[in-house]
Protein backbone atom coordinates (compact mmCIF):
# COMPACT_ATOMS: atom_id res chain seq x y z
CA UNK A 1 0.00 0.00 0.00
CA UNK A 2 1.41 3.46 -0.93
CA UNK A 3 2.73 5.52 1.96
CA UNK A 4 0.63 8.53 2.90
CA UNK A 5 2.41 11.84 2.32
CA UNK A 6 1.64 14.57 4.88
CA UNK A 7 2.36 18.17 3.91
CA UNK A 8 1.73 21.17 6.17
CA UNK A 9 0.98 24.48 4.47
CA UNK A 10 1.43 27.97 5.98
CA UNK A 11 -0.69 31.02 5.03
CA UNK A 12 -0.58 31.67 1.27
CA UNK A 13 -0.69 35.27 0.11
CA UNK A 14 -0.11 36.92 -3.25
CA UNK A 15 3.56 37.69 -2.71
CA UNK A 16 6.99 36.15 -3.17
CA UNK A 17 6.67 34.11 0.03
CA UNK A 18 3.27 32.80 -1.07
CA UNK A 19 4.65 31.63 -4.40
CA UNK A 20 7.65 30.14 -2.60
CA UNK A 21 5.21 28.06 -0.55
CA UNK A 22 3.53 26.88 -3.75
CA UNK A 23 6.74 25.88 -5.54
CA UNK A 24 7.88 24.04 -2.40
CA UNK A 25 4.60 22.11 -2.58
CA UNK A 26 5.07 21.47 -6.31
CA UNK A 27 8.54 20.09 -5.63
CA UNK A 28 7.22 17.79 -2.90
CA UNK A 29 4.50 16.25 -5.08
CA UNK A 30 6.30 16.36 -8.42
CA UNK A 31 7.57 12.77 -8.41
CA UNK A 32 4.72 11.17 -6.45
CA UNK A 33 2.47 8.55 -8.03
CA UNK A 34 -0.40 6.48 -6.58
CA UNK A 35 0.06 8.18 -3.19
CA UNK A 36 -2.46 9.61 -0.71
CA UNK A 37 -1.49 13.26 -0.17
CA UNK A 38 -2.86 14.94 2.98
CA UNK A 39 -2.55 18.72 3.11
CA UNK A 40 -2.56 19.88 6.73
CA UNK A 41 -4.07 23.38 6.69
CA UNK A 42 -4.08 23.99 10.46
CA UNK A 43 -1.32 26.63 10.15
CA UNK A 44 -2.86 28.25 7.06
CA UNK A 45 -5.08 30.79 8.79
CA UNK A 46 -5.39 32.73 5.53
CA UNK A 47 -5.18 31.91 1.82
CA UNK A 48 -5.73 34.63 -0.79
CA UNK A 49 -8.60 33.33 -2.90
CA UNK A 50 -6.87 34.09 -6.21
CA UNK A 51 -4.00 31.80 -5.16
CA UNK A 52 -6.43 28.90 -5.59
CA UNK A 53 -5.59 29.11 -9.32
CA UNK A 54 -1.88 28.15 -9.02
CA UNK A 55 -2.60 25.89 -6.02
CA UNK A 56 -5.31 24.12 -8.01
CA UNK A 57 -2.97 23.73 -10.98
CA UNK A 58 -0.34 22.02 -8.81
CA UNK A 59 -2.89 19.71 -7.21
CA UNK A 60 -4.52 18.87 -10.55
CA UNK A 61 -1.12 17.79 -11.84
CA UNK A 62 -0.67 15.63 -8.72
CA UNK A 63 -4.10 14.07 -9.27
CA UNK A 64 -3.23 13.46 -12.93
CA UNK A 65 -0.30 11.40 -11.65
CA UNK A 66 -2.90 9.23 -9.87
CA UNK A 67 -2.34 10.65 -6.40
CA UNK A 68 -5.31 11.20 -4.08
CA UNK A 69 -5.34 14.71 -2.61
CA UNK A 70 -7.31 15.72 0.47
CA UNK A 71 -7.41 18.75 2.75
CA UNK A 72 -7.28 18.31 6.52
CA UNK A 73 -7.74 20.71 9.46
CA UNK A 74 -8.98 23.64 7.41
CA UNK A 75 -9.58 26.75 9.50
CA UNK A 76 -13.17 27.96 9.44
CA UNK A 77 -12.55 31.08 7.39
CA UNK A 78 -10.31 29.37 4.81
CA UNK A 79 -12.85 26.57 4.40
CA UNK A 80 -15.57 29.20 3.92
CA UNK A 81 -13.55 30.95 1.20
CA UNK A 82 -12.76 27.65 -0.54
CA UNK A 83 -16.40 26.55 -0.46
CA UNK A 84 -17.77 29.88 -1.67
CA UNK A 85 -15.44 30.08 -4.66
CA UNK A 86 -16.01 26.43 -5.55
CA UNK A 87 -12.41 25.30 -5.01
CA UNK A 88 -13.29 22.61 -2.46
CA UNK A 89 -16.01 21.17 -4.69
CA UNK A 90 -13.14 19.61 -6.68
CA UNK A 91 -12.13 17.77 -3.49
CA UNK A 92 -15.44 16.35 -2.31
CA UNK A 93 -16.86 19.30 -0.37
CA UNK A 94 -20.20 21.00 -0.98
CA UNK A 95 -20.30 24.55 -2.33
CA UNK A 96 -21.57 27.44 -0.23
CA UNK A 97 -23.63 30.30 -1.57
CA UNK A 98 -21.67 33.51 -2.15
CA UNK A 99 -24.33 35.78 -0.71
CA UNK A 100 -22.30 38.97 -1.22
CA UNK A 101 -21.26 38.23 -4.81
CA UNK A 102 -17.57 38.91 -4.15
CA UNK A 103 -16.00 35.69 -5.43
CA UNK A 104 -14.58 35.07 -8.88
CA UNK A 105 -15.18 31.34 -9.00
CA UNK A 106 -12.37 28.80 -9.21
CA UNK A 107 -12.55 27.19 -12.62
CA UNK A 108 -10.51 24.90 -14.84
CA UNK A 109 -10.64 25.24 -18.62
CA UNK A 110 -9.47 23.17 -21.53
CA UNK A 111 -7.50 25.06 -24.18
CA UNK A 112 -10.48 24.94 -26.56
CA UNK A 113 -12.75 26.66 -24.00
CA UNK A 114 -12.17 30.25 -25.15
CA UNK A 115 -15.89 30.99 -25.41
CA UNK A 116 -16.50 29.65 -21.91
CA UNK A 117 -13.63 31.78 -20.61
CA UNK A 118 -15.13 34.88 -22.25
CA UNK A 119 -18.51 34.19 -20.63
CA UNK A 120 -16.80 33.50 -17.28
CA UNK A 121 -14.99 36.86 -17.36
CA UNK A 122 -18.16 38.72 -18.29
CA UNK A 123 -20.12 37.00 -15.53
CA UNK A 124 -17.63 37.37 -12.71
CA UNK A 125 -16.19 40.83 -13.38
CA UNK A 126 -19.56 42.44 -13.98
CA UNK A 127 -20.53 44.85 -11.17
CA UNK A 128 -17.16 44.42 -9.43
CA UNK A 129 -16.36 48.17 -9.20
CA UNK A 130 -13.85 48.30 -12.06
CA UNK A 131 -12.65 51.94 -12.43
CA UNK A 132 -14.54 54.07 -14.94
CA UNK A 133 -13.40 53.67 -18.57
CA UNK A 134 -14.53 54.81 -21.98
CA UNK A 135 -16.29 52.16 -24.05
CA UNK A 136 -13.27 51.89 -26.37
CA UNK A 137 -10.87 51.34 -23.48
CA UNK A 138 -13.23 48.94 -21.72
CA UNK A 139 -13.30 46.80 -24.87
CA UNK A 140 -9.49 46.82 -25.08
CA UNK A 141 -9.23 46.07 -21.36
CA UNK A 142 -11.37 42.94 -21.66
CA UNK A 143 -9.38 41.94 -24.74
CA UNK A 144 -6.19 42.21 -22.67
CA UNK A 145 -7.67 39.94 -19.99
CA UNK A 146 -8.65 37.50 -22.71
CA UNK A 147 -5.07 37.64 -24.05
CA UNK A 148 -3.90 36.07 -20.77
CA UNK A 149 -6.00 33.03 -21.70
CA UNK A 150 -4.86 33.19 -25.32
CA UNK A 151 -1.21 33.25 -24.24
CA UNK A 152 -1.74 30.16 -22.10
CA UNK A 153 -3.34 28.38 -25.07
CA UNK A 154 -0.86 29.43 -27.76
CA UNK A 155 2.47 29.55 -25.94
CA UNK A 156 2.34 27.16 -23.01
CA UNK A 157 1.47 24.00 -24.96
CA UNK A 158 -0.40 22.87 -21.86
CA UNK A 159 -2.17 19.54 -22.06
CA UNK A 160 -3.54 19.74 -18.52
CA UNK A 161 -5.65 22.86 -18.74
CA UNK A 162 -5.85 26.43 -17.50
CA UNK A 163 -6.96 27.45 -13.99
CA UNK A 164 -8.50 30.70 -12.77
CA UNK A 165 -9.77 32.22 -9.53
CA UNK A 166 -10.19 35.60 -7.90
CA UNK A 167 -11.84 37.73 -5.26
CA UNK A 168 -13.32 41.20 -4.89
CA UNK A 169 -12.51 42.87 -1.56
CA UNK A 170 -14.96 45.80 -1.25
CA UNK A 171 -13.56 46.90 2.12
CA UNK A 172 -9.90 46.65 1.09
CA UNK A 173 -10.76 48.21 -2.28
CA UNK A 174 -9.20 45.78 -4.71
CA UNK A 175 -9.95 42.90 -7.06
CA UNK A 176 -7.48 40.03 -7.37
CA UNK A 177 -7.54 37.61 -10.31
CA UNK A 178 -5.08 34.86 -11.25
CA UNK A 179 -4.73 32.59 -14.26
CA UNK A 180 -2.37 29.61 -14.22
CA UNK A 181 -1.37 26.99 -16.76
CA UNK A 182 0.65 23.78 -16.66
CA UNK A 183 2.68 24.45 -19.78
CA UNK A 184 6.33 24.69 -20.75
CA UNK A 185 6.92 28.15 -19.26
CA UNK A 186 7.94 31.48 -20.76
CA UNK A 187 11.71 30.88 -20.81
CA UNK A 188 11.32 27.60 -22.73
CA UNK A 189 8.92 29.30 -25.16
CA UNK A 190 11.56 31.95 -25.89
CA UNK A 191 14.19 29.28 -26.48
CA UNK A 192 11.90 27.36 -28.82
CA UNK A 193 10.52 30.30 -30.80
CA UNK A 194 13.17 33.02 -30.59
CA UNK A 195 16.39 31.21 -29.72
CA UNK A 196 16.66 33.45 -26.65
CA UNK A 197 18.10 31.76 -23.57
CA UNK A 198 17.26 34.10 -20.70
CA UNK A 199 17.00 33.50 -16.94
CA UNK A 200 13.32 32.81 -16.13
CA UNK A 201 12.70 36.18 -14.44
CA UNK A 202 14.30 38.01 -17.39
CA UNK A 203 12.21 35.95 -19.80
CA UNK A 204 9.07 37.19 -18.00
CA UNK A 205 10.38 40.76 -18.20
CA UNK A 206 10.92 40.32 -21.95
CA UNK A 207 7.39 38.97 -22.41
CA UNK A 208 5.90 41.85 -20.43
CA UNK A 209 7.29 44.44 -22.86
CA UNK A 210 4.52 45.46 -25.24
CA UNK A 211 6.66 45.25 -28.38
CA UNK A 212 7.87 41.73 -27.67
CA UNK A 213 5.91 38.68 -28.77
CA UNK A 214 6.54 35.11 -29.91
CA UNK A 215 3.36 35.09 -32.02
CA UNK A 216 3.79 34.77 -35.76
CA UNK A 217 1.49 35.66 -38.64
CA UNK A 218 -0.70 38.67 -39.28
CA UNK A 219 -2.19 38.97 -35.78
CA UNK A 220 0.03 41.09 -33.48
CA UNK A 221 0.71 39.90 -29.96
CA UNK A 222 1.90 41.62 -26.81
CA UNK A 223 -0.24 44.75 -27.14
CA UNK A 224 -2.83 43.45 -24.68
CA UNK A 225 -0.22 42.96 -21.99
CA UNK A 226 1.19 46.42 -22.65
CA UNK A 227 -2.25 48.01 -22.17
CA UNK A 228 -2.94 45.93 -19.07
CA UNK A 229 0.41 46.87 -17.53
CA UNK A 230 -0.08 50.56 -18.27
CA UNK A 231 -3.61 50.62 -16.89
CA UNK A 232 -2.54 48.84 -13.70
CA UNK A 233 0.41 51.24 -13.29
CA UNK A 234 -1.88 54.28 -13.53
CA UNK A 235 -4.47 52.55 -11.36
CA UNK A 236 -1.78 51.84 -8.71
CA UNK A 237 -2.64 48.16 -8.74
CA UNK A 238 -0.23 45.25 -9.05
CA UNK A 239 0.63 42.58 -11.58
CA UNK A 240 2.70 39.48 -10.83
CA UNK A 241 3.98 36.72 -13.08
CA UNK A 242 5.64 33.45 -12.14
CA UNK A 243 7.09 31.02 -14.64
CA UNK A 244 9.53 28.17 -13.91
CA UNK A 245 11.81 29.72 -11.22
CA UNK A 246 11.17 33.31 -12.28
CA UNK A 247 9.18 35.78 -10.16
CA UNK A 248 8.29 39.19 -11.60
CA UNK A 249 6.16 41.93 -10.06
CA UNK A 250 5.06 45.41 -11.06
CA UNK A 251 4.35 47.07 -7.71
CA UNK A 252 1.74 49.72 -6.91
CA UNK A 253 4.35 52.49 -7.31
CA UNK A 254 5.35 51.18 -10.75
CA UNK A 255 8.68 49.66 -9.71
CA UNK A 256 9.61 46.24 -11.09
CA UNK A 257 10.83 43.45 -8.79
CA UNK A 258 12.53 40.36 -10.22
CA UNK A 259 13.48 37.38 -8.05
CA UNK A 260 14.36 33.70 -8.35
CA UNK A 261 12.20 31.05 -6.69
CA UNK A 262 13.87 28.04 -5.01
CA UNK A 263 12.01 25.53 -7.20
CA UNK A 264 10.16 25.78 -10.50
CA UNK A 265 6.46 26.37 -10.85
CA UNK A 266 5.25 23.77 -13.38
CA UNK A 267 3.92 26.34 -15.84
CA UNK A 268 3.05 30.03 -15.69
CA UNK A 269 0.89 32.19 -13.40
CA UNK A 270 -0.25 35.76 -13.99
CA UNK A 271 -1.93 37.56 -11.10
CA UNK A 272 -3.49 41.01 -11.39
CA UNK A 273 -4.70 43.31 -8.63
CA UNK A 274 -6.99 46.20 -9.60
CA UNK A 275 -7.32 49.13 -7.20
CA UNK A 276 -11.07 49.81 -6.93
CA UNK A 277 -10.53 52.93 -4.79
CA UNK A 278 -9.29 54.62 -7.97
CA UNK A 279 -11.71 57.45 -8.84
CA UNK A 280 -10.01 58.43 -12.11
CA UNK A 281 -11.72 57.98 -15.47
CA UNK A 282 -9.66 56.34 -18.21
CA UNK A 283 -9.77 56.58 -21.99
CA UNK A 284 -7.43 55.53 -24.80
CA UNK A 285 -4.94 58.18 -25.95
CA UNK A 286 -6.13 57.54 -29.51
CA UNK A 287 -9.51 58.99 -28.53
CA UNK A 288 -7.79 62.43 -28.47
CA UNK A 289 -9.52 64.06 -25.54
CA UNK A 290 -7.85 66.68 -23.30
CA UNK A 291 -8.26 64.58 -20.17
CA UNK A 292 -6.56 61.52 -21.72
CA UNK A 293 -4.79 59.32 -19.23
CA UNK A 294 -3.66 56.75 -21.77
Amino acid sequence: MPTRVDISLPPIRSDFQGFTTLVNLAERVNSLEYSPIALDMSAANWVDANMCAPLGAILYRASHQLNMVRFEHLTERVQKIFQKNGFLSFYGHAKKVDEWGTTIQYQSFETKDDRFFGAYIEQHFKNKAIPEMSEALRKKFWESIFELFSNAVIHSKTELGIFTCGQYFPNKKHIDFAIADLGIGISQTLIDKKGLNLPPEEAIDWAMEGRNTTKTGSIPGGLGLKLLREFIRLNRGRIQAVSFTGYWEQCADGTIVKKTLPYPFPGTVVNIEINTADTNSYILSTEHKPEDLF
